[in-house]
């Protein structure tokens, strides 16, 4: 699995610096204080959601909403974490990579950030992940066992003549400079030569032309001593490259040393609200380079997941109220002819259904996640959400249930899956689900661990929320 640095930007170092120099002031804002050293910098870890309409990779609107920093002992908000005014999160020029089920899909830049309903998002740029370098194929090796392509100057013994048996020749043709029985010289091997003399005429007479597309230094005029670079086929009045005329193009990009001012260019908040057709991804920004880990679970045997999904929409069923109907009464037949038994009937369907399935460690086996509600109107519907496990016996063992209506969302939201996140830097995997109501949303973190889904983080932003040990 190849390795990628998505780093929080360039002043990410400044900042650490300067939490950590102002920890009595954090104390107040923050419940606990980090007590490492400032030698051991913690190595800061942020999640978010990507939230976009349209094409991946081509949204027409686009936010990131901070959900979690890690900050090496606890999970914090990342809506507050160190807000002056945004939150760290979101500083500008702070990189996410985007992912699906672990898989790497684009890189989101925040250029700047606001609040939407006394919340704080980013918004920025989907740019496409940088492509991989190409391996080098290895160079053909001759039979001498040096490379024939090779740039690089090799030292050989000059051959001596065939003719001359007695070593003779080979003393004359060392004191010469040139053997004309002698193998040619190589076209591509570096040579030394003496400088022409100036006051050689036949040198400087035989002495290449210059390139006319090559660069010179002349003087400016003979008034001053400034030298500025000249073409050789430019006219002397003329303007030339890296060089302004008397009218400056208001078009031509200038090169500034360092970073320049300021919170980068400006991008109008443009995703607002909650429109249906609204996607999700998981957004993870590091400060250190991990390796890519995908949750994506992967049956040896295919037909074990078809048959883990029926069960799994039949307790979907059962908790939304969804009886199948009973099989038609069979029709009275005369004894000639048999009646064909009745098919069974359709089970009720399920809208708007999702069902995923991770290893959410190495070798922990499936993790399954099936959300579905009935059709109607929103009042009228009924949401579930179900996390289960195989058991022993092939059958879904569900570690969590959640079942709520449309008239009472804003006590019990519905829990919407985005994505399996590794949201604490330890290479396992938690859930994170929305927790949408009717009108606030939170998001929340689950760690599924020997047969259970606990709740290890909710965001702030609605009052039905609650964080763990306090249900």
């Amino acid at each position: 699995m190849s390795s990628r640095n998505f780093k929080f930007g360039f002043a990410w170092a400044a900042l650490i610096a300067a939490a950590l120099s102002s920890v009595p002031l954090l104390t107040a804002q923050y419940p606990g204080q980090i007590t490492k050293k400032s030698k051991d910098t913690p190595e800061l870890r942020a999640v978010g959601v990507l939230e976009w309409t349209g094409d991946e990779g081509k949204p027409k609107t686009s936010r990131l909403v901070p959900i979690t920093v890690y900050d090496g002992q606890a999970l914090q908000d990342g809506n507050v974490y160190l807000a002056r005014p945004q939150p760290l999160a979101l500083q500008s020029e702070v990189e996410y990579e985007l992912e699906q089920s672990g898989k790497p899909i684009g890189l989101y830049d925040i250029k700047n950030a606001g609040q939407q309903e006394g919340f704080w998002v980013g918004f920025g740029s989907w740019k496409a992940m940088p492509a991989p370098k190409p391996v080098a194929k290895p160079k053909p090796i001759d039979d001498t066992g040096f490379d024939a392509n090779d740039d690089k100057p090799v030292l050989h013994r000059k051959h001596s003549s065939g003719s001359d048996k007695s070593g003779s020749g080979s003393s004359d043709s060392g004191s010469s400079g040139s053997d004309s029985s002698g193998p040619p010289p190589d076209p591509d091997r570096p040579q030394l030569h003496k400088k022409p003399d100036s006051s050689d005429s036949s040198s400087s007479s035989s002495a290449p032309a210059p390139d006319p597309d090559q660069p010179t230094l002349h003087k400016k005029d003979s008034d001053s001593n400034d030298p500025v670079l000249h073409k050789h086929d430019q006219a002397e009045n003329a303007p030339v490259d890296g060089e302004h005329s008397d009218v400056a193009d208001p078009d031509r990009p200038h090169l500034i040393r360092g970073k320049p001012k300021g919170n980068g260019s400006a991008v109008l908040p443009s995703l607002i609200g909650m429109p249906v057709e609204m996607h999700q991804a998981v957004a993870v920004s590091d400060a250190k380079s991990r390796p890519e880990h995908l949750w994506t679970y992967t049956w040896a045997n295919p037909g074990d997941e078809d048959k883990m999904k029926d069960a799994m929409e039949d307790l979907a069923r059962d908790a939304l109220g969804l009886k199948t109907p009973p099989p038609p009464a069979a029709k009275r037949a005369s004894a000639k002819v048999h009646a064909k038994p009745a098919p069974p009937p359709e089970p009720p369907q399920l809208a708007d259904e999702s069902f995923r399935v991770f290893e959410l460690a190495y070798g922990s086996g499936a993790t399954m996640v099936l959300s579905a509600h009935t059709d109607g109107p929103t009042k009228q519907q009924k949401f579930v959400t179900i996390i289960a496990q195989p058991d022993l016996y092939g059958n879904p063992l569900v570690l969590l249930k959640n079942v709520t209506d449309g008239t009472h969302l804003d006590e019990t939201p519905r829990m919407r899956l985005v994505d399996a996140v590794d949201a604490l830097a330890d290479n396992r995997g938690e859930l994170l689900f929305e927790l949408r109501g009717s009108t606030q949303r939170q998001f929340a973190l689950y760690r599924v661990l020997r047969g259970t889904a606990e709740k290890i983080f909710v965001s702030a932003g609605a009052d039905y929320g609650t964080a763990p040990g306090g249900e």
